[in-house]
């Protein structure tokens, strides 16, 4: 194929991705998709192979949607597909990520075959589960967390069960059909492209997609210096058990290759703190790509020259029944994990710790007349990295690189309840040459009666410095009740009970610093 048209057809492809998943954030019904963009979106194979991912929201899911879709090929061959089937799934166990998190499918026919699909994936609204928004902080078994879907035919008759499970069943319409909307998008550019370049050539210019990607990991990954490098992270706690967990990595460079093994974390633990094997992978190769050129694009040949090895019955590779509704901890290990080792091997793009992301839900009492949910997040401090100061209070790790904190007016216009400040914590960014990035302290005034529920870490043990760097200030949740100071709340807890006129406040860590600050001593 000439360089022109194989450009055309990559480009074409990612197109293809970026306009299904600006669909399905324009016309999702929760505020945490419409104004965070939490969501992704992919052009897959029935080879079950990642063909180009959008760029344009989150980056956590890549290995999810190709996990995800072999499964879907596995229980429902391509020849037993008919025009007009969506599917759904969420089985963490089989590629998806927790409950909440809805992947639709919808495949492009060829000759009456299909051939590709058109994949994207929310958080949405509310999906059953001990605590609103799909957010149990202690659960200790996957069933405490929302429904689980095999894949199957997305049907009238499975948005009903769906919707009677949800305690905000018209949102989580709405978000699903944002979805199937994103699908159907994905899929309009598909069979334009088909009936522009016919399908042969289409089929051709995705196996060059696939090489040339593959090629120039392998032609950037020559660039690290050949060697075994180690990282690791201490998770606090599991909200349950009052014990710290360690996630392991080793990696091994050599030549335009390199094996990642995660043999030595911590088994897997009856908490919501597990992380599914599918966000695993996304979270090794986000931090991989970290290290190589970053207009690569996203597709299975980034995959290939890596060999990654995770242990089974692991924090990182759990077996069912374990919860893994809080899995972003454990993601978020892995990528420090991961780039601690690689600082190593590529010192020019050497990085320190980074405070993580710090979610929640406020959600309606039981007795509320109207029910509502607000489910957000806020970001700590970027560890800073040679050259440069830490980035403060955005989500370098979060979406792993896209999402952000919603506007305050769509929320305040949904909730009962004030956004009174948002403001950076002076000073919690971690000292050295290089000063790490700042966290960030919201509060909430709650005009009504509430419930909580948060999980975060790097609270007791925060992120560390690199090369004689400072750590972080951590962060943590607080309730300031009226006429009183701030109380410390737990950092992993379900449905706690808030009144009227309470404060609910949220800090997130400082990132680490960077090398030892001029006119000091190691």
């Amino acid at each position: 194929m000439d360089e022109l048209t194989a450009a055309v057809l990559s480009n074409a492809l990612v197109l293809a991705a970026e306009e299904a998943s600006i669909v399905v954030v324009r016309a999702a019904f929760s505020t945490f998709i419409v104004e965070g963009s939490d969501a992704a979106a992919a052009v897959l194979d029935a080879q079950g192979r990642l063909v180009a991912q959008s760029a344009a929201t989150s980056l956590a899911h890549a290995y999810s949607l190709k996990a995800s879709v072999a499964s879907l090929l596995e229980d429902h061959p391509p020849a037993t597909m008919v025009a007009g089937d969506v599917f759904v799934m969420n089985d963490s166990y089989r590629g998806g990520i927790h409950a909440n998190d809805l992947v639709i499918f919808q495949p492009v026919f060829v000759d009456g075959e299909a051939r590709w699909f058109a994949g994207t994936l929310i958080h949405v609204a509310d999906l059953g589960g001990s605590s609103a928004g799909g957010m149990h902080a202690t659960a200790t078994d996957i069933f405490q967390e929302g429904v689980q879907l095999p894949p199957v035919r997305l049907t009238p008759e499975l948005l009903k069960i769906l919707a009677l499970n949800s305690r905000s069943p018209d949102e989580m319409l709405g978000d699903v059909q944002a979805l199937v909307a994103g699908t159907t998008a994905g899929c309009r550019r598909l069979d334009a492209l088909i009936a522009e370049h016919g399908a042969e050539l289409l089929a051709e210019g995705i196996e060059e997609h696939l090489d040339r990607t593959e090629r120039l990991v392998r032609h950037e990954l020559v660039t690290l210096a050949d060697g075994t490098y180690r990282g690791g992270y201490v998770i606090d706690d599991d909200g349950i058990h009052d014990q710290s967990l360690d996630i392991a990595v080793t990696v091994t460079v050599a030549g335009d290759g390199a094996t990642v093994d995660f043999t030595g974390t911590s088994p897997h633990v009856s908490a919501a703190i597990n992380s599914s094997l599918s966000q695993t992978m996304s979270g090794a190769f986000y931090a991989l790509r970290c290290f190589l050129d970053g207009s690569i694009p996203v597709n299975d040949g980034m995959f290939r020259p890596f060999d990654v090895r995770v242990p089974e019955g692991c924090l990182l590779n759990p077996r069912a029944p374990m919860p893994t509704g809080g899995r972003f901890i454990a993601v978020y290990a892995v990528v420090d994990a991961v780039l601690e080792a690689l600082s190593q091997a590529r010192p020019d793009r050497a990085v320190a710790a980074s405070g993580i992301l710090t979610p929640f839900t406020l959600a309606s009492v039981e007795s509320a007349p109207t029910p509502w949910l607000q489910m957000a997040f806020e970001f700590g401090g970027v560890g800073a990295r040679r050259g440069k100061d830490g980035v403060d209070g955005t989500g370098m790790h979060f979406g792993l690189g896209r999402s952000m904190v919603p506007q305050v007016e769509p929320v305040e216009l949904r909730c009962p309840l004030r956004i009174e400040s948002v403001e950076v914590i002076d000073g919690s960014g971690g000292d050295g040459r290089w000063r790490g990035g700042r966290g960030t302290r919201t509060t909430y005034l709650l005009l009504d009666d509430a419930v909580a529920t948060f999980r975060c870490d790097r609270h007791r043990n925060p992120p560390p410095g690199r090369e004689g760097g400072q750590p972080g200030r951590p962060g943590g949740y607080f309730v300031i009740h009226a006429g009183g100071g701030p109380e410390r709340l737990p950092d992993k807890a379900a449905n706690v009970r808030l009144s009227a006129g309470d404060r609910f406040v949220i800090e997130t860590s400082g990132g680490g610093g960077f090398g030892i600050q001029e006119g000091t001593t190691a």
